[in-house]
């Protein structure tokens, strides 16, 4: 038994590759959802350019899961109520709507049937719950969940509740018919070679597309092609794209930085009036350094990624989307130093924020 897959058009979007912020989620300074800003904030994904919105997953807080929160279904639903409505209106009809599938593979299952009973396509795949599990077992759980809805996988570092996965795992996911993408997210070069690698041999490369989450390693991770050599056959994989937390905020500057490199891998010229027109692919890697700087003070990597939520939420209020930074967890906030952080970065890569386009239609979007 498999799942529906997504329409012909998605998959190619999908595959084609395009930017998918992580999406936050807005609240009250009672700490209740903030209904009309949660809207706002799907309008300028899919205003900026978007191919998709990823929603229930770490950057929307897992806590929305549980029974005293309850807020996994209503975030759920005003997502998809908005690109409906965008694409109602005459928006682009392959937007990527992917939903955070999580716990273990009953709870899994059920976040799935979830998704999909809302109208989203993809389930990225967390396997956080299964930290102790055989192999046999996660590709199980993953068999189950692809059975209800197309899969994404999901390589999350160890550092914020992922694992070590070995080739052979990614190896064997990539034969699973209804996967469809896996985000790379290790923060570790050898470990994203694994997945590239273990597609590659799989015979999946075209079918399969490769997104990256490695918020420290975004621009570099587009720019390079892998040439595998599978039985003496060389097969030639591309990151094609990104679903990332970073994405979340300055997310215009994003898409046109995601659109200008994939037309320099094409070969094709960049268009009149372009920001990132007549760059090197050494004027690239400096300025892939740049936003890994931007993320190291959003994600806040110097306090092993504590303030990582809140970070982009202080982003967002600035830019005036957000009304404060408030997390689920009263705790959750800022580190000592993170403002100091975002100021520095902000003051250092101006030309890597989108603040005039928010300006220019955030009021259109909070309506």
């Amino acid at each position: 038994m498999s799942s529906p897959m997504p329409s012909s058009e998605l998959l190619a979007a999908i595959q084609r590759g395009c930017v998918i912020p992580a999406h936050p989620l807005a609240l009250t300074a009672k700490r209740t959802l903030d209904e009309r800003r949660q809207r706002a904030l799907t309008r300028y994904y899919l205003a900026a350019g978007a191919g998709g919105v990823a929603v229930g997953v770490h950057t929307t807080q897992f806590a929305i899961r549980q029974p005293s929160i309850g807020l996994l279904r209503p975030v759920l639903q005003l997502a998809a109520e908005e690109v409906n409505r965008f694409q109602q209106a005459g928006g682009t009809s392959t937007i990527i709507k992917i939903a955070g599938v999580c716990g273990e593979t009953r709870q899994a299952v059920e976040e799935a049937q979830l998704a999909r009973e809302l109208g989203y396509d993809v389930g990225l795949l967390s396997l956080s719950a299964m930290k102790d599990c055989s192999l046999e077992e996660m590709i199980r759980h993953a068999r189950a969940v692809s059975e209800v809805v197309p899969i994404m996988g999901f390589y999350l570092q160890p550092a914020v509740g992922g694992r070590v996965l070995p080739f052979d795992f990614w190896r064997r996911l990539a034969e699973i018919d209804n996967l469809v993408a896996i985000k790379i997210a290790p923060f570790n070069r050898y470990q994203t070679f694994d997945v590239v690698r273990a597609v590659a041999e799989s015979g999946r490369a075209g079918p399969v597309a490769l997104y990256t989450g490695n918020d420290d390693n975004i621009i570099p991770d587009l720019l390079t092609a892998y040439r595998i050599n599978c039985g003496g056959r060389p097969v030639t994989l591309q990151i094609v794209g990104g679903l990332l937390g970073h994405w979340a905020v300055w997310t215009r500057r994003a898409v046109e930085q995601l659109e200008a490199i994939h037309r320099l891998i094409a070969g094709q010229p960049q268009p009149a009036g372009s920001p990132d027109a007549g760059m090197t692919i050494a004027e690239w890697l400096q300025q892939g350094i740049e936003v890994t700087d931007a993320n190291a003070a959003f994600f806040d990597a110097a306090n092993g990624f504590a303030g990582c939520i809140a970070g982009l939420h202080e982003v967002l209020r600035r830019q005036g989307l957000f009304e404060g930074r408030w997390c689920i967890d009263p705790a959750e906030d800022l580190s000592p130093g993170q403002a100091e952080e975002i100021d520095r970065v902000y003051a250092a890569y101006p030309h890597l924020n989108d603040d005039g386009f928010v300006a220019a239609h955030r009021d259109e979007w909070l309506a």
